[in-house]
Formats: C-alpha cells, sequence, structure tokens
C-alpha cells in the first residue's frame, strides 16, 4: 500500500498559536466561530466526531495515508490488554534501554535489571510513550516483536481499520518513515475501540503517574506528553506522536456538558510541538458548539 502526502494541505490553514489561557476552559461558543467549519486548524489530515451519535462533525483528507508516529502505541496497549494477565512480570533489559536510545525516542526511562509488571509498563508506554516500554511488552506478548506486530495487524483487520499497516511495535520510522502509516478515519475507529477499555480509559487520562520504589524495581515518575490534560477542561485521553515524518500528531477526547467528541490531527507542522493541541482545542470548541 502507497502513502498519499499532500503537501500543499497544511499550507492554505491559518498558523497562529492559541494562548495557554484559550486553552483552558474556553467558553463554548465565540462569536468568531463559524457554522460551515473550524478556523485555523493547523494538520494535513484530520476528522473530528460525535461519539454518541458517530457521526462525523468535520474531516480534511480522511482516508490520505500518513505515517502515525507514537499513536501507534494505542494499538501496543490494547493487544496487550486483549491477553490480560497485567501481573505478569517483565524484566527490563539492556536491549530495551539501549532501543530507545539509540533511536532517540520517547522513554519511560527504564533501568535494566528492574522488574516491573505488564500493568506498569503500560503506563509507562502510555503516559510518556516510552519506546523501551513498547519493547519489553512486545517482546513479552508476541511472544517476539514480529509475532506481536502480526497481532497488531490482526487486531487493525478486526476492527476495521482497512488503511492501516503496522511495521513496529512503537511508530518509530523503520524500516522506513512510511512504513506504519494510517488515516484519521481508521484512527477513530481505534480510538473508540481503545476507549472502550476501562484500563487504557483511565491510564490515558492521568497527568501524571508515580510507582514508588521497591526491592525489585526503581522509583519512577511519569507525565502524559499529552498537554491537552492540563490545558483543555473535559480533556479525558489518548495519545500523542511525534516523528520527523509524521510531524506532530494527536488523537484526543473531551466531554462537556454530556456530549463527548473524538477527534484526530495528523502532521500539525513538524516544528511547533504545541500546535496539534492548539489544533485540537479550536476542533473541540467548534464541535461542542455545534454538537446540537
Amino acid at each position: 500500500m502507497g502513502i498519499a502526502i499532500r503537501l500543499a494541505a497544511a499550507a492554505a490553514v491559518t498558523a497562529c498559536a492559541l494562548p495557554a489561557a484559550d486553552l483552558a476552559a474556553t467558553p463554548l461558543a465565540h462569536a468568531s466561530v463559524r457554522a460551515t467549519a473550524p478556523a485555523g486548524v493547523v494538520a494535513m489530515a484530520g476528522e473530528l466526531v460525535n461519539v454518541a451519535t458517530g457521526s462525523q462533525m468535520w474531516s480534511r483528507d480522511k482516508n490520505t495515508e500518513l505515517p502515525i508516529a507514537s499513536i501507534t502505541k494505542v494499538m501496543t496497549a490494547m493487544v496487550v490488554l486483549s491477553h490480560g494477565d497485567l501481573d505478569r512480570k517483565i524484566r527490563v533489559t539492556e536491549a530495551a534501554v539501549n532501543y530507545a536510545e539509540e533511536n532517540s525516542a520517547g522513554s519511560a526511562g527504564l533501568h535494566p535489571g528492574d522488574v516491573l509488571t505488564a500493568w506498569q509498563l503500560l503506563q509507562g508506554l502510555l503516559l510518556p510513550s516510552g519506546a523501551d516500554a513498547a519493547y519489553l511488552l512486545a517482546r513479552s506478548y508476541g511472544p517476539g516483536w514480529r509475532a506481536f506486530v502480526r497481532k497488531m495487524n490482526a487486531t487493525a483487520r478486526r476492527i476495521g481499520m482497512t488503511q492501516t499497516h503496522f511495521a513496529n511495535f512503537d511508530g518509530l520510522p523503520w524500516p522506513t518513515e512510511y512504513s506504519t502509516y494510517s488515516t484519521p478515519r481508521d484512527l477513530i475507529i481505534l480510538g473508540k475501540a481503545a476507549m472502550k477499555n476501562r484500563v487504557f480509559r483511565r491510564m490515558v487520562a492521568e497527568r501524571s503517574h508515580r510507582i514508588a520504589a521497591t526491592s525489585q524495581h526503581h522509583r519512577y515518575f511519569w507525565k502524559n506528553t499529552n498537554l491537552l490534560l492540563r490545558r483543555y477542561r473535559g480533556a479525558v485521553g489518548i495519545k500523542t506522536g511525534f516523528t520527523l515524518a509524521a510531524g506532530y500528531c494527536l488523537l484526543f477526547e473531551a466531554k462537556r456538558h454530556g456530549k463527548e467528541l473524538m477527534g484526530v490531527v495528523l502532521d500539525s507542522t513538524n516544528t511547533d510541538t504545541t500546535m496539534r493541541f492548539t489544533a485540537a482545542a479550536r476542533l473541540l470548541n467548534w464541535g461542542f458548539a455545534h454538537a446540537g
């Protein structure tokens, strides 16, 4: 399958950033909001849906195949959760730590020799976006990473993700930058499926998580990379992503006044780490104002 890259899509969009004050507790409606479409959403592709009704509220190139970076880890978590046995003990290896370091990837800062449960590694996967945690989970639950990735692709097919392929367990750009890809439409399917799992939903809603030191492992403190949880009232998840090819990406969900919206923005620039949160906030403000 090829990747459809549309280089001109983002150029026509207003690129001004929304101040942090506007991201938090913004009113549901503004005089400047247009009924036809949200303004100033910087992203190559994306979609916004009403979770309750399933109706699409907005989209841009929703069937365009693009790299998705660490949003991949949503599927990684789903495969682990489908197996269960979250009390399984997994030893941190030098190989896992080196893998994250050598790829300049997001890391849970794991210490070789520590023994952690799968539950704890899932938190290290989803909050700080740890490639070291992904490496350990894939090897344990495959068993072996190749078998694990086959399970990821099988799950994708089963839930209806028809334009998605996973080449690895974390979304890093190997064997090529475009080997792992999906579409906004498929990522909404993935997000809905994942958020139905109460363990997953609980984890991705955490702003941070602390694990006290024991005789088996060091102390850990992980902050969630999804800044929308701190900046947007009602945000409940779910996952960030970034590589140079994918740009800054965000799969997100928020609830206000009994309404629940889910959206995704892909390639919201590859230079401004905050623009994806600005884009998500603008989509959500517009969506809550027009959700009916």
